[in-house]
């Protein structure tokens, strides 16, 4: 295969797995609002807040970006806002009591999903292919700059 084949097939792959709706066309979260709920959930699990700025940096989105996903949760009493009680030019993200329902049955119908599909193509096979995914991921991070 040529490199310019890989490159159009590399690029043909992700759009087909990013195109990949891991909740029904009823979830009330997208893809990425519930990554941020993830990463929300994560913190809260170690006894921490996480503000808006590392929310962007963990999901590789603009601080506008998650500005804007936090203040339309926010209006759907999802997430609110809360100030630092020791700087007052923070404000952490925590989800709201509604939220953690929401998110845990996001979660499990994204388990199911991905269940039905480590059943269908094999979970040794699937393994493999974690494996080399990181591996791919390296040799990209270790290149990315080099352009």
């Amino acid at each position: 295969m040529e490199i310019n084949e890989y490159l159009v097939k590399f690029f043909q792959v992700a759009k087909g797995i990013e195109s990949v709706q891991l909740f029904p066309q009823t979830a009330e979260l997208s893809s990425t609002e519930f990554r941020m709920l993830r990463e929300i959930c994560l913190e809260a699990e170690k006894g921490k807040n996480i503000i808006s700025s590392e929310l962007a940096r963990r999901l590789g989105v603009t601080r506008s970006a998650v500005s804007q996903i936090v203040t339309k949760l926010e209006r759907q009493k999802i997430v609110r806002r809360t100030a630092s009680d020791t700087d007052r030019k923070i404000a952490y993200v925590q989800l709201s009591d509604e939220a953690r329902a929401i998110f845990e049955e996001q979660c499990k119908q994204a388990n199911i999903f991905i269940e039905k599909v480590v059943k269908d193509y094999g979970e040794e096979k699937m393994d493999q292919l974690m494996t080399m995914f990181s591996d791919l991921e390296k040799s990209f991070l270790k290149f990315k700059n080099t352009l």
